[in-house]
């Protein structure tokens, strides 16, 4: 109903006062591409589906474009996110123009996949288009400290990679292989979206390797070297105008830590020991932005 009300205002504002400026909606796609909210700035489908839909639904928007910062995270969450906005593109007709900022690599560029246009800054950092396992082996520290390690398992690989047991080279191998298959279906998407534009070395473009945005517009990762509103005032004019589609801001209270039902489970969880688990988070989260000297 708000939808109806919302374009039959519109209708009319447009046949008295005569076609308004061209309007473009702004998703901000900020921080680690993870489900589950357990990083600062998460990014993943549940976080940012309202604002996608919003932006794709606004009376009279022209275009979207999407400013993106991000070292990567889930290839998954990455997947559905580009996914999302490139059916609502063809579903609307509406283009979809992606900025890379500081850093747009590994899940950060697929996302700007979903633009039918990229651009970046000069010194802005692209691709990463690879796939990456990291974890830690504790043998030996737990033999010098006497744990003895229990495990049980129904499934002979049910532990693949436990970091408290000896690596198998089968563990490793499986690994690779689907780290092969995503890898794959990471390339045949850059095939898809940038097809023809392609024009560097194919082993050197998928390498997992990251390049300047000077080096990504040789390569054809991007399109041009630009800034959100430059490029959009030359597509659009002077007049354009920019719908910026932020996050709510969190009341006095949750800035505090009081005052909900989900506030003190916050509360109670630090006082149990969840500050262990954000700090980890914390620390895992400024390991991906380092990657990338942020």
């Amino acid at each position: 109903m708000k939808k109806k009300i919302s374009k039959f205002i519109f209708g009319l504002r447009r046949s008295l006062f005569g076609d308004p400026p061209p309007k473009v909606a702004v998703i901000p796609m900020q921080g680690v591409i993870a489900a589950g909210g357990r990083f600062n700035k998460t990014l993943s489908l549940a976080s940012v589906e309202d604002k996608i839909d919003t932006a794709f639904n606004m009376p009279g928007v022209s275009a979207v474009a999407l400013l993106i910062n991000s070292p990567g995270g889930s290839p998954v969450q990455s997947s559905l996110i580009t996914k999302r906005i490139r059916d609502l593109s063809t579903e609307k007709d509406i283009p979809v123009l992606a900025f890379a900022e500081d850093v747009a690599a590994s899940g950060g560029y697929m996302l700007a996949l979903a633009g039918d246009k990229i651009y970046a800054n000069e010194s802005s950092i692209v691709g990463s288009i690879g796939v990456i396992s990291a974890g830690f082996g504790f043998t030996e520290a737990i033999a010098k400290i006497g744990v003895e390690r229990r495990l049980y398992t129904a499934g002979e690989s049910k532990s693949m990679l436990d970091s408290f047991s000896e690596e198998k080279p089968e563990d490793v191998a499986r690994l690779r292989e689907l780290q092969d298959e995503i890898h794959e279906h990471f390339k045949k998407l850059v095939r898809d979206r940038r097809g023809k534009r392609l024009k560097g070395l194919r082993g050197k473009v998928f390498s997992g390797d990251v390049f300047s945005g000077n080096e990504a517009v040789k390569l054809g990762l991007i399109d041009d070297i630009g800034d959100v509103r430059g490029v959009l005032r030359d597509r659009f004019g002077d007049k354009v105008k920019f719908e910026v589609l932020g996050e709510k801001k969190p009341r006095l209270g949750a800035l505090l830590g009081l005052g909900g039902k989900a506030d003190m489970t916050a509360l109670a969880e630090n006082a149990s020991g969840g500050w262990a688990h954000g700090l980890i988070a914390a620390v895992e989260e400024r390991l991906y932005w380092n990657r990338f000297g942020l």
